[in-house]
């Protein structure tokens, strides 16, 4: 025990968990709001500690760490994953070298966040499933950034859905729709470069709604039928750092090797049939992301940019009356809303990264599986591994791949 692990039981204080991040820009910004907010809202059983942050450039990331409230800096993950005050590693990197300091962290002894998608293959993937289950066995925790599960209205609509208000369910279909690639002169940053990235809209915006549909319905995808495009073939090559979404480039012109699009089709393990939309070229959309789930009883839709909001339909009820009504999920009764604020006075993006982070403390805390797991995440790459087969085979039906020892995946809440 640490002299200050003795002080805080002394004190009565919840012990301290240190959090070390590798990666900084758009969703380190994100999880360093989630780890700096999560301790001072929800009464949690340990207290994250922003110990360190880690960047190949020292300038970058000691700004970043001043900008986010991190106590110190790193510029070599294994730097980051050997320091006695880390106990989670928050992987917040391109998926290139996810599984590299996934896999080093849980064998260092560490638990591990890892953002979405898991891994750029679906062997990373195996791999990273592998050692998770190893190190679970030692008492290790892993667990997956699919954060727009812990939207309260999609957490809710899980429980409706769990509940049988659907009863049996017949479609879902879901859109995740960005405009951001729309202008041929964006530069080619690492998501467009297969070799960092693995995919392009499929496994930025295709990962979040393939897990969408596991997590609301409870089953894995079973098949799929798909169409990718590359709309723009070459991009100007980046010239200096790129922010968030935003870059600029120079005059040469160099290759774009990911998809800018996915459509796809699919069936659930029950049946029930899903349709799928990812693009980051659809004028006018910046962050659209919607789904509705049609069941015998009733249906369900939500849109992310009306986040606070479900849509609900009773089909039992009588015809004249009848129809979609809205449900304001802001209540303290609602999924994460007991500690916020009173009814209808909404949260907003950045919240989800903090519940992300509440639920991941309180399982360490407690020794139970966090949700969504490593396995979760491979069953998500095993899917967009499917996509990407059946487009090369002009949409020919391809399928998933199941779990091999273990639940059907996606059923975690």
């Amino acid at each position: 025990m640490t002299p200050r692990e003795a002080s805080e039981k002394e004190a009565g204080a919840p012990p301290t968990l240190g959090i070390g991040m590798v990666g900084y820009a758009f969703m380190g910004a994100a999880h360093s709001q989630g780890w700096r907010t999560a301790g001072h809202v929800f009464d949690l059983p340990m207290r994250p500690a922003l110990a360190a942050i880690c960047g190949r450039d020292p300038a970058a990331v000691r700004a970043a760490a001043d900008k986010h409230g991190w106590a110190a800096t790193e510029t070599d993950w294994r730097a980051l994953i050997a320091r006695d005050d880390v106990q989670v590693v928050d992987i917040c990197t391109p998926g290139d070298s996810h599984a590299e300091i996934a896999i080093a962290a849980l064998e260092a002894g560490k638990h591990v966040l890892c953002e979405k998608p898991l891994a750029n293959s679906v062997a990373e993937a195996e791999a990273m499933v592998r050692v998770a289950e190893a190190a679970r066995a030692r008492g290790q925790l892993a667990m997956v950034g699919f954060n727009y599960r812990r939207v309260p209205a999609v957490a809710y609509a899980r429980q409706l859905i769990a509940e049988g208000r659907l009863g049996t369910l017949r479609h879902i279909r879901v859109t995740y729709l960005q405009d951001w690639l729309v202008d041929p002169a964006f530069p080619l940053t690492w998501r467009l470069k297969r070799e960092h990235a693995g995919s392009g809209a499929l496994g930025d915006l295709g990962a979040h709604i393939v897990d969408l549909a596991q997590f609301l319905t409870g089953e894995p995808l079973v098949g799929v039928s798909a169409l990718v495009e590359t709309f723009v073939k070459e991009r100007p090559v980046l010239s200096g750092a790129s922010a968030g979404l935003s870059a600029s480039g120079g005059g040469d012109l160099g290759p774009v090797t990911v998809d800018d699009a996915a459509v796809f089709t699919g069936r659930l393990a029950s049946g029930a049939l899903a349709s799928f939309e990812a693009t980051r070229m659809a004028a006018g959309r910046k962050n659209a992301l919607h789904l509705e789930i049609n069941g015998e009883r009733g249906s369900l839709a939500f849109d992310l940019e009306r986040l606070n909001e479900l849509q609900y339909h009773d089909h039992t009820e009588p015809a004249p009356s009848s129809g979609f009504r809205r449900i304001l999920v802001t209540e303290s009764e609602h999924p994460y809303l007991e500690a916020w604020w009173p009814p209808g006075h909404a949260l907003g993006y950045e919240h989800t990264f903090v519940h992300q982070a509440r639920d991941l403390v309180e399982a360490i805390a407690a020794g139970t599986d966090p949700a969504p797991s490593f396995a979760d995440g491979l069953q998500v790459q095993r899917v967009l591994a499917a996509v990407e087969d059946s487009a090369a085979k002009n949409a020919v039906y391809t399928p998933v791949p199941p779990p091999t020892g273990a639940p059907a995946p996606g059923i975690q809440a």
